[in-house]
């Protein structure tokens, strides 16, 4: 299917979101060049979510784009360890992500619902029953176990680890699960997948 030209409102608060992403302080070297880290993390999101999605409309790709927008904002060290500590970070980044996102839709000429839509997607409010938000979150369980599983996976204790790939599969839809399976892991890391799906 072919997408019709992006509107110039889509195209503003496209590149509005992208500079954004770009003061991040943070820099992760790709390709011998290093690049502002949510700005990265934000072009594998899009990434898989042209293939994932046939045709997503613009508020969807708008909301992809902008999950982890000025993440850096909202510091995970702010709030306690442990489960509670993280769904509450989680929670208040994803808001003001969504927050700061409908902002800049509304200048770029997009309506307050539209706006509000695209946050409603980035808050996650609906998985499991809004195709577009298990289609974000679908890219964010694919993009995570394609670039950051490896690593993420020396840091945590292995029963810990075990329950989080279970959680995060538990997320995702089949067509991700299919996805999923056929990335290039690590022998250690498949073998991981593997033993917290059986």
């Amino acid at each position: 299917m072919t997408r019709t030209l992006d509107t110039a409102s889509f195209t503003q608060a496209f590149d509005a979101i992208d500079a954004l992403h770009r003061d991040d302080p943070q820099t992760v070297t790709i390709a011998g060049t290093d690049e502002p880290k949510e700005l990265v993390y934000a072009r594998r999101m899009s990434a898989w979510l042209e293939h994932i999605h046939p045709a997503p409309a613009e508020l969807l790709r708008l909301a992809v784009r902008a999950q982890h927008l000025q993440r850096w904002l909202v510091p995970r060290t702010d709030y306690p360890e442990g489960r509670v500590g993280y769904l509450t970070w989680r929670r208040d980044q994803s808001r003001q992500a969504g927050d700061t996102t409908a902002a800049l839709m509304r200048q770029a000429g997009y309506s307050t619902d539209d706006a509000e839509r695209t946050s409603h997607i980035i808050r996650k409010q609906g998985l499991g029953r809004d195709d577009d938000v298990q289609a974000l979150e679908d890219c964010a369980c694919l993009v995570f176990l394609e670039n950051y599983f490896a690593d993420f996976s020396r840091t945590v204790e292995r029963d810990h680890l075990i329950r989080i790939v279970q959680q995060t599969w538990r997320k995702m839809s089949p067509r991700a699960h299919e996805l999923a399976l056929a990335l290039p892991m690590s022998d250690t890391s498949t073998a991981l997948v593997k033993e917290a799906l059986s």
